[in-house]
């Protein structure tokens, strides 16, 4: 893995890089990870590794606010808000896609990365060649879902699952949720503000005109558990790909893994969804 950096165009904030090189003679494409809320890039090794081997070049930021992007307090995106975060996010891509111009560029996001996926594409779809959304949801909708709860809590998505951490709505595997719980970097209290910034945009999200100006050849996959509070039991990430749909994008697979929750990644069939995402590359 190499570290490096960039200073953000949005405020000077210096945004911290991790890369992963491909382990095989041919390379194939480079995949940027865009990560979740409250955790951070290293989380990804094992999936880079096993895009690695494959032929994949993988880089990916530690957003504003997270891992060693963090410059004040943890989970805040400073002044420039979460547009400051998925506009980082268009700014690394097109770093990596300028190092690697032969290649195509696909972006692999999670969760609040899959959110900064959604707000770049009407823009920015032209910068990538597929985009692969991971624990994402109409925003609009479960903005509305959680409306009733208090600003930044976040234990409203256990409700539904054992409280042995407060965090099994991540995954069924036990060893997934420890490692999640025992690191520092991970699971911190959120500034207030934070979880909301993340909904604001649900509305224009799910704008179709808005929508339609994503380019119609842009592969889009997106993958999901069944069991993920942010997916409404498969309900929500196939609205989603409805709306893509309706939107004129041609090439949109939407895959709901069933009894899986939030970070399909870090579940117990992480090697399926894995040789899923893999598959559907190479395909791409």
């Amino acid at each position: 893995m190499n570290t490096s950096s960039f200073v953000s165009v949005q405020d000077g904030l210096r945004i911290v890089t991790f890369e992963w090189p491909a382990t095989t003679g041919e390379v194939r494409g480079v995949v940027q990870i865009a990560h979740g809320l409250a955790e951070h890039s290293a989380r990804y090794a094992r999936l880079a590794a096993a895009l690695n081997a494959v032929g994949y070049h993988v880089g990916s930021t530690d957003h504003r606010g997270h891992g060693a992007s963090i410059a004040g307090t943890p989970g805040d995106f400073g002044a420039v808000g979460f547009s400051g975060l998925w506009h980082d996010v268009v700014q690394y891509g097109g770093l990596l896609r300028n190092a690697h111009a032969d290649l195509p560029v696909y972006l692999l996001a999670h969760s609040m990365g899959s959110f900064a996926a959604q707000e770049l594409l009407p823009e920015y779809s032209t910068r990538y060649d597929g985009v692969i959304l991971s624990g994402s949801t109409a925003i609009d909708v479960m903005a509305a879902r959680m409306a009733a709860g208090p600003a930044g809590d976040l234990s409203v998505f256990n409700s539904a699952f054992e409280n042995r951490t407060g965090y099994e709505w991540l995954s069924r595997d036990e060893a997934e949720v420890d490692a999640y719980v025992a690191d520092p970097l991970c699971g911190f209290t959120l500034p207030a503000e934070t979880t909301p910034a993340l909904f604001a945009d649900g509305a224009r999200l799910s704008d179709p005109a808005e929508l339609a100006r994503i380019r119609s050849d842009l592969p889009i996959l997106i993958i999901s558990g069944s069991d993920d509070p942010l997916s409404g039991g498969g309900q929500l990430p196939r609205l989603l790909a409805q709306r893509y749909t309706d939107a004129g994008v041609a090439d949109v697979t939407v895959v709901v893994y069933p009894g899986a929750r939030h970070e399909v990644f870090n579940e117990t069939n992480r090697d399926e969804v894995t040789t899923g995402v893999v598959s559907w590359l190479q395909a791409h």
